[in-house]
């Protein structure tokens, strides 16, 4: 039966219970599911011929055994035999394969397969999150089918393309504009079709990338410009409840000498965002729209895992997605710094509230990823809530591993592609670190920190905004990703900083280490610059 035939024949309660009553669990009841699943998908896997090849001999029976024997895997591990969608490896038969980015400048793409089984998790997982966007309370929400969803989301075969897929197959809500007709739409032309349609038939809910649904609301603010008003109040197409309340927003704007805000037209009953540094922007959401994004939390290779609720007090894990295990930050670091040293992991029933980890996931359900380092850091921010009435640990996303910088969930900057742009570049560069910086308004960016050549150097005082646009250049023409930044968002990520000759090395002698590359922490930075001689200074842009 579907979500929308249940809507009408079950008891709310009911309904709640099966879609949201993860909420309800003990955290032993949480792991007896986990257990459960996971020593099914480990005789599914084990007998593989993928499973085979990654266990090389060993016969783990057990959810122990399993992590004692089974290595931390990475894309690497798998990618011989899902880019070549070798569906007779696979433990299970793969419905559909999704898409995503890999690391730019060196793999274009990682895909990962999708079973039924996963599916359908998904599908139900997802319903759950439509629900809970819409709730103030355990048990409540209000979701009909003939409601509208603005449609925010990348298309097939990306991720966030099943969110319609699925959703479709369970209730009639109607996507502003269609899927079918949003796929054959720049992005710009599905944006002013979604709010032009949106006008007319009013939108219920907004999914998105937290960054992209920034964007798109902005957009929003030319409406009150020029003789976009005028346009509005005379198409046939906008109802007449929506030009009183265009006109009576414009006289409030007016008043308040602020530009129009969605809030001012629309009243969301959900709203969901989603990717890297959604909370880099949810305030200015919230009060873009009046009504608090919920987070949640999904990707290529783990599928929908997490959710926030009605508080939007932290994010809890679906117990039925992934068997998720914990590496503590301290235990990354120290296998970052001696790749030979094993992490140590814990389980979902271990973490402690307080800690950072990186997430380690077995995908359930006939899933091909095992013991899989996806790439992502968590805090857990509590165990249980009394407000909430729950038990299970909750978490805040705080970003990709070190070794990875993802601007606004477009980019994966990893050390090899910045040394590729540096090679292509044909710059001089002696020595550089990379870090993922935030702007006095909290928006993400790459900051490159760069030591040239000394005879470079003084021949051509390069500036820095020489520097950065020739830069720019190699990154745009690696990553796709990167120059979409530039293509959707309109932002130019990148800020450079030139340090004087000799710096890092004066660094080294100092410490008695290396700086790390990627992301080193803000106190190493500090004291790379300030290692700065008094009398260097930068004077209109140029190094003196």
């Amino acid at each position: 039966m579907r979500f929308e035939e249940k809507l009408e024949e079950t008891d709310k309660g009911s309904l709640w219970t099966e879609y949201c009553g993860f909420l309800d669990l003990t955290i032993p009841e949480f792991m007896q599911i986990q257990r459960r699943l996971m020593e099914e998908q480990i005789r599914l896997w084990s007998n593989s011929h993928l499973g085979k090849q990654i266990l090389n001999g060993k016969n783990p029976t057990t959810i122990e055994e399993f992590r004692q024997q089974v290595p931390y895997t990475d894309y690497i591990d798998y990618a011989d035999v899902l880019l070549q969608k070798r569906a007779d490896m696979l433990p299970d038969e793969p419905m559909l394969w999704i898409q995503t980015t890999w690391e730019g400048g060196k793999h274009p793409i990682k895909v990962a397969p999708y079973t039924k089984g996963m599916l359908d998790t998904y599908k139900t997982n997802m319903v759950g999150c439509l629900m809970l966007s819409t709730s103030d309370g355990r048990g409540k929400f209000r979701v009909n089918p003939d409601d509208t969803i603005l449609y925010g989301l990348a298309p097939l075969p990306y991720a966030t393309g099943l969110f319609p897929l699925l959703l479709n197959d369970e209730i009639s809500i109607e996507f502003l504009p269609s899927v079918k007709e949003a796929e054959q739409l720049s992005f710009s032309e599905r944006n002013k079709k979604g709010f032009k349609l949106g006008l007319s038939k009013g939108i219920d809910f907004f999914f998105g990338v937290a960054s992209v649904t920034y964007f798109v609301s902005l957009s929003v603010a030319s409406m009150n410009k020029g003789g976009s008003g005028n346009k509005l109040k005379s198409s046939a197409s906008i109802s007449p409840a929506m030009v009183y309340r265009y006109m009576k927003a414009k006289k409030v704007c007016k008043e308040e000498n602020r530009d129009l805000k969605p809030k001012d037209l629309f009243r969301l009953k959900g709203f969901m965002c989603a990717g890297t540094d959604s909370r880099c922007y949810k305030d200015d959401l919230e009060d873009l729209w009046g009504i608090r994004p919920m987070e949640i939390f999904a990707g290529t290779e783990p599928t929908c895992i997490g959710t926030e609720i009605w508080s939007r007090n932290g994010l809890y894990f679906f117990p039925d997605a992934c068997f998720y295990e914990f590496i503590p930050e301290s235990e990354m670091y120290r296998n970052m710094d001696d790749p030979s040293y094993v992490p140590k992991s814990y389980l979902m029933d271990e973490v402690v509230a307080g800690e950072n980890y990186e997430l380690v996931i077995s995908v359930l359900k006939g899933g091909v990823f095992m013991r899989y380092r996806v790439g992502d850091m968590y805090r857990c921010i509590g165990i249980g809530c009394t407000a909430d009435e729950t038990y299970l640990p909750r978490f805040e996303y705080l970003d990709r591993i070190p070794t990875v910088i993802d601007i606004g969930g477009f980019t994966r900057i990893t050390e090899n592609s910045i040394q590729n742009v540096m090679s292509l570049s044909g710059l001089s560069v002696k020595d550089w670190i990379a870090a993922k910086e935030f702007s006095e308004n909290n928006r993400p960016f790459l900051h490159l920190y760069v030591e040239m050549e000394e005879d470079s150097f003084l021949s051509n005082a390069i500036t820095i905004d020489v520097l950065k646009e020739h830069l720019g250049v190699y990154f745009k023409y690696l990553d796709n990703d990167y120059k979409d930044l530039k293509r959707i968002l309109g932002i130019d990520p990148l800020e450079v900083t030139i340090l004087k000759c000799g710096t890092f090395s004066r660094y080294q002698q100092r410490t008695g280490r290396k700086m790390r590359r990627m992301n080193p922490s803000s106190y190493d930075i500090r004291e790379l610059v300030n290692l700065q001689n008094e009398d260097y200074r930068i004077i209109g842009g140029r190094i003196r």
